[in-house]
């Protein structure tokens, strides 16, 4: 599979920004958060890793949008389709690209920049006080463009995705390989990232999971270094990324056979994805996906204290909608996101399965590997 794109989709992806800036009154918008910068430009890098550096994108009305960024990325910003790039000396304690930041901004009247759900301003706040300070123009939300662009995934983003999906579900088709009675669940976490690797991530972001007789405490721990029993339920849930975009699903593992109560359990979560499928259409809300995963692993009792069964998904391990009972978001063809349920079992354990699909013009399509009915055996 190719990587990266053509330029033909970032100036699509800029020209429908623009339109809809138009009708939003906004002549630029400001964007700051490594996702927001990338889907514009195409700029990946793992250099976001540190914070010591702020990156700015100013997405004009008219035109190619223009990067004010530290001149250690310059390089790299140049070799995509961008061509204004602007750049100071950073870290600068001084003036981190606060000056440069403002001249560029006092171009336009109206700027927007994103202010709702997961968003957030990648700079210092004093650093922002500044630039406001030094600020003709008024700077208000930007009206959602930026995230409803992004919920809805062009075919190429779509195949990255799914590339992502392939590769771990090489990985966790290995997982009998790595898992074993009396192995700690930490080498287990080590190994089952080195396959992700092998099989053809380029890194492993996320890696959750956990183990213990018929079910889990949760699933957002580190792994201890408790060893592998009979009876255990394993469960591994990773969000590698290829090219930039993420997978994000899990697998339940038994040693030995599993109990019948087990069994039954994860039978219904992949009977509550099943029922989220089934509607899963164009116009369908998150709401609905919720409520057709909640009626069976809890009875309509309103979901558990993990607060949503699933999410959008995309160059982030989680972006746009929830599947929880008050978002009301409309599914649109191209939409990628999880289904997620989980169900209580005994001891205050839960058992999680997820699976990534996409929205298409009938039935989804699952982009992870469909698990069974019966949990793999190890």
């Amino acid at each position: 599979m190719q990587r990266g794109f053509a330029q033909a989709e970032f100036e699509n992806r800029t020209r429908r920004a623009q339109k809809m800036m138009e009708t939003a009154g906004l002549d630029a918008l400001l964007l700051t958060t490594e996702a927001d910068v990338r889907y514009f430009t195409g700029y990946l890098t793992r250099f976001w890793e540190s914070p010591s550096r702020p990156w700015f994108l100013v997405v004009p009305n008219e035109g190619k949008p223009i990067a004010v960024i530290p001149s250690i990325g310059a390089a790299l910003m140049g070799q995509t389709w961008i061509d204004d790039i602007r750049t100071w000396r950073a870290p600068d304690l001084a003036d981190d690209g606060v000056s440069l930041l403002t001249d560029t901004l006092n171009a336009f009247a109206n700027i927007g920049t994103p202010m709702g759900y997961e968003s957030h301003l990648r700079m210092p706040l004093a650093d922002w006080a500044r630039v406001q300070a030094g600020l003709r123009p008024s700077v208000s939300d930007d009206a959602g463009i930026v995230a409803r662009l992004r919920s809805v995934k062009s075919d190429i983003e779509i195949a990255k995705i799914e590339h992502a999906c392939t590769i771990a579900g090489r990985a966790f088709a290995r997982v009998p390989e790595i898992a074993a009675k009396g192995v700690p669940l930490s080498r287990v976490f080590r190994n089952f990232q080195r396959l992700c690797l092998e099989e053809g991530a380029d890194w492993v972001p996320y890696l959750a999971g956990g183990a213990a007789q018929g079910g889990y405490g949760d699933v957002i721990s580190p792994a201890s270094d408790a060893a592998l029993a009979q009876g255990d339920v394993l469960m591994l849930d990773t969000g590698l990324v290829w090219d930039g975009y993420f997978c994000d699903f899990d697998r339940n593992f038994s040693l030995g056979a599993p109990t019948p109560q087990t069994e039954a359990a994860y039978a219904r979560l992949i009977d509550a994805v099943d029922a989220a499928a089934d509607i899963a259409r164009v116009g369908t809300t998150a709401a609905q996906l919720f409520h057709a995963m909640d009626s069976i692993v809890t009875g309509g009792a309103g979901g558990s204290e993990a607060g949503r069964l699933g999410h959008g998904l995309g160059m982030q391990l989680t972006e746009g909608l929830s599947l929880v009972p008050d978002d009301q978001t409309v599914l649109e063809e191209g939409m990628v996101i999880t289904l997620e349920p989980g169900i209580s079992v005994e001891g205050g354990k839960i058992l999680v399965h997820e699976e990534d699909i996409v929205i298409t013009g009938g039935a989804p399509r699952f982009l992870s590997p469909r698990a069974g009915r019966e949990m793999v055996q190890v």
